[in-house]
């Protein structure tokens, strides 16, 4: 296998360097699409689209077990030398080329195994709610396992190195507006202080506190109120709350207290706080024996030293909505150490770009595992 995907080298580095050189923003990813379905089709793949949103689906094989590859394809709208534009800097450039790398791998195998291997190729991960979408076109139903893969920077897995699974804490995001009353800076008692309502619930949300063994943090990422007029008492503002916690359990407790702090302050204002969801993230609940797939295809591509720890990290995934609202779906995420730096979402961020070889062997030797084991499986299961 090895030997197959070093020959897909320079095939495999030309789509990267398409796929980096043609960032799209979430739910824009329409040429992306095309230029993947294109690929998709080209070994074999019977290929789904969807109506009105980016995505493809590819599919090669027939019967159980079935087993997903995912990635996700949307690139990060920010700041790069001065300008704003769209910008890979997040790796889902080298995550497509990994799982249509496997595909290439796989189609020029003289056998499979019996079984559906899907390539899925998600919209919006960055949004939080791409694989939403996803779940409700079906396309996960009748998996048995479901793998995706992320790069890490090297604070977190070193290259050479890769992780079977990575535990995302959960990230729930949302926007807020207080309405009080603008006053005159000299009769305070007329109006309702809209930064004195902020300030109050900023305090409340500071005092959460939940299970100190499960990390977790509450705070106001952004507060605009007033205008030019310094004499002026604000009325109204706006804000958001960015909540993490590590556990899915821990952080149903604290919606629930941020909720609760919310009117409690704007009870004792007589002011009115709204809050609109932006955008929420599960935390990683990865089944052990995709795990256990995982780490035996680390281990056979880089060598048992080779394969660390599941990777605990406070940042979110939407990958993790797959196995959170479909629980009899297994899933797990590799965790690709390739020298990633200066950071993950960094608008110069630059990492190792043979990882994307690795990527392609350790994922292929995942669903070859996965496929023959879960076939002789069926096969003890019915003797």
């Amino acid at each position: 296998m090895d030997t197959t995907v070093d020959r897909l080298r320079p095939e495999l580095m030309q789509i990267f360097e398409h796929l980096h050189r043609h960032p799209e923003t979430s739910w824009k990813e329409f040429e992306t699409t095309a230029y993947i379905k294109q690929h998709l089709e080209a070994h074999g793949c019977r290929t789904r689209t969807f109506c009105g949103i980016p995505g493809v689906v590819g599919e090669i094989g027939a019967g159980h077990p079935k087993v997903g590859i995912r990635a996700d394809m949307d690139a990060l709208w920010q700041e790069v030398d001065g300008e704003f534009r769209a910008n890979h800097s997040c790796g889902h450039d080298a995550h497509m080329t990994m799982v249509l790398g496997t595909l290439m791998a796989l189609s020029r195998r003289d056998a499979l195994p019996q079984g559906t291997i899907r390539f899925i190729f998600q919209p919006a991960e960055e949004k939080g709610n791409g694989a939403l979408k996803m779940l409700d076109f079906g396309v996960v139903d009748d998996l048995d396992y479901l793998y995706g893969v992320h790069v890490r920077p090297v604070q977190e897995v070193e290259d050479g190195k890769a992780a079977p699974a990575i535990l995302h804490g959960a990230g729930y995001f949302v926007e807020g507006n207080i309405t009080g009353e603008d006053a005159h800076g000299a009769r305070p008692h007329l109006g309702i202080n809209a930064i004195e309502v902020g300030a109050s619930l900023v305090h409340k949300l500071a005092h959460i506190h939940v299970d100190p063994a499960v990390p977790h943090s509450v705070k106001v990422t952004k507060f605009i109120a007033g205008g030019e007029s310094g004499n002026v008492i604000p009325g109204n503002a706006s804000f958001s709350i960015d909540a993490r916690a590590q556990k899915n359990d821990t952080m149903r407790e604290i919606k629930a207290k941020v909720e609760k702090a919310v009117q409690a302050t704007a009870q004792f204002y007589g002011a009115d706080i709204r809050l609109t969801r932006a955008a929420e993230l599960p935390a990683a609940e990865p089944h052990p024996q995709a795990i256990a797939y995982m780490a035996e295809a680390i281990k056979e591509v880089l060598g048992p030293e080779h394969c660390v720890r599941p990777l605990e990290t406070t940042g979110g995934e939407d990958f993790h909505y797959y196995g959170v609202k479909r629980p009899q779906l297994k899933t797990t995420m590799l965790g690709l150490g390739c020298d990633l730096q200066p950071g993950l979402h960094h608008p110069r961020m630059t990492f190792n770009r043979e990882a994307v070889l690795t990527g392609v062997k350790i994922l292929t030797c995942a669903v070859l595992k996965t496929m023959g084991k879960n076939r002789d499986e069926r096969r003890n299961a019915y003797a």
